[in-house]
């Protein structure tokens, strides 16, 4: 693989709300910011996703009666994890991190909107079957390769890394460009699975070499 304009860069729900001092955030979350801030100018095709909750979201503990933070409650379309309130649309929480260089961006996938059901992938809600339109997008454009950095690597960038393969496009996940919340041991095993699905990790040192032209694979 090349980074070339066939190359989207995925940049997955960097949000206040998942960074220090927000209501979930991920242990050195805004670290990534600067690293991320120096792949986009590489990349013609950037997408940036966007968690948009409404108050009432159900995979809110405070929405449920006598369940907490990190409980799993069966939904309609399996077992959810529930979280703190966060990243409800319009709050300070759901802005992108102030340092992100937005304005690179082409587009903004909103995702979580829906009260009933969750959306950790950029691709699919987590009923699998609601699709957020991001493939036809990428398709459209001619896009094959995806690399994906942001937040969580062990949720949201790993299920849109997943999803992204699936669905058959070239995929990198950038680890030093990410970080992980890892509930229950969920870093190891979404890094297993991303391995067996045949995605690519790598350092962003690796995507900047030879002015981000270095063949990755």
């Amino acid at each position: 693989m090349r980074i070339d304009r066939k190359t989207a860069l995925l940049i997955i729900d960097v949000q206040n709300d998942f960074c220090e001092g927000g209501a979930l955030a991920v242990p050195d979350g805004s670290a990534i910011v600067p690293v991320i801030n120096g792949l986009m100018p590489h990349f013609e095709t950037i997408i940036l996703t966007q968690d948009w909750h409404p108050a009432d979201h159900r995979s809110f503990a405070a929405n449920h009666s006598d369940a907490s933070t990190d409980d799993v409650s069966t939904m309609p379309y399996g077992p959810q994890v529930l979280w703190p309130t966060h990243c409800v649309a319009g709050s300070t929480g759901a802005l992108f991190h102030e340092d992100l260089l937005t304005d690179l961006a082409q587009i903004v996938i909103r995702k979580g909107f829906r009260a009933t059901v969750d959306s950790y992938s950029a691709f699919f809600e987590n009923d699998r079957t609601t699709a957020t339109g991001l493939a036809g997008y990428l398709t459209e454009r001619g896009i094959r390769d995806v690399v994906c950095v942001g937040l969580a690597t062990d949720f949201c960038v790993a299920y849109s890394a997943l999803d992204a393969r699936k669905l058959g496009f070239r995929t990198h996940v950038v680890e030093d460009a990410c970080r992980a919340i890892d509930i229950d041991g969920s870093l190891g095993s979404t890094m297993a699975d991303m391995e067996r699905s045949g995605i690519v990790t790598c350092q962003s040192s690796d995507l900047l070499s030879s002015g981000g032209r270095r063949p990755l694979a």
